[in-house]
């Protein structure tokens, strides 16, 4: 069984503006990152994300960029075995923007299954965070984890 998941939401703000809410560290730390995130996503970098919830840096490997559509990530999510989170950025009719965020790689046993689920949950509190904080400025997550 391929452990895998995909979590989506729209966000009532134009694709490139939602794109940039990811791919600025800037932004991203605004809302996600409540460590702070180091470097712009860009094909081929290395960024660094951290979160107060787990101590320490992640390194984060940008696969590929595609400006307001893609970016593939990687990143050791599973005790040291890298998953691959994929965003996709759709602009929709109504001005809105669908992000989809899949994740996949974990490792099929008990132990990968516990871990993909936490991310589940961590990529879905992202959405909500991100709509928060690209729709009305508001950052959830400030004070939610500490």
């Amino acid at each position: 069984m391929e452990l895998k998941f995909t979590v989506s939401g729209r966000i009532s703000k134009p694709v490139h503006e939602v794109f940039e809410a990811v791919a600025d560290p800037k932004e991203l730390s605004g809302y996600f990152t409540t460590g702070g995130a180091k470097g712009r996503l860009e094909t081929g970098a290395t960024v660094t994300w951290d979160f107060h919830d787990f101590p320490g840096a992640f390194p984060v490997n940008v696969v590929e960029v595609e400006k307001d559509k893609k970016i593939v990530l990687t990143w050791d999510a599973d005790e040291g075995r890298p998953t691959t989170v994929t965003m996709g950025f759709e602009g929709l009719s109504d001005g809105r923007t669908l992000v989809t965020i899949t994740e996949e790689g974990w490792r099929e046993n008990a132990d990968g299954l516990k871990a993909s689920y936490g991310n589940c949950e961590g990529w879905t509190g992202m959405l909500c965070a991100m709509k928060a904080y690209v729709e009305h400025g508001i950052n959830l997550r400030e004070g939610f984890y500490k």
